[in-house]
C-alpha cells in the first residue's frame, strides 16, 4: 500500500500560487492576442479573444475567492 505525503499549509500556497499565476499569465495573453487581432482589423476574432481572456481571468477571480479567506 502506497503512502500519501501531506503537505504543509506553506507547501500547499506555494503550489496554489504557481497555479494561478499560469491562470493570470494566460487571461493576460489571451487578451493581448485579442488586442492585436483588434488593431490589425480582424474584429470579430478580436472580440472573441478578449472575451476568452475575461473568462479566464473571471475564474482566476472565483477561485481566488473560494479558495483563500479575505481578511478584513
Amino acid at each position: 500500500m502506497k503512502i500519501k505525503k501531506r503537505l504543509t499549509q506553506a507547501e500547499e500556497f506555494e503550489i496554489m500560487k504557481l497555479i494561478l499565476d499560469k491562470f493570470l499569465w494566460l487571461g493576460t495573453v489571451i487578451m493581448g492576442l485579442g488586442l492585436y487581432f483588434l488593431i490589425t482589423g480582424k474584429l470579430t476574432d478580436g472580440v472573441y479573444f478578449l472575451f476568452s481572456g475575461v473568462v479566464v481571468l473571471v475564474l482566476f477571480t472565483i477561485i481566488m475567492v473560494r479558495e483563500y479567506e479575505i481578511i478584513k
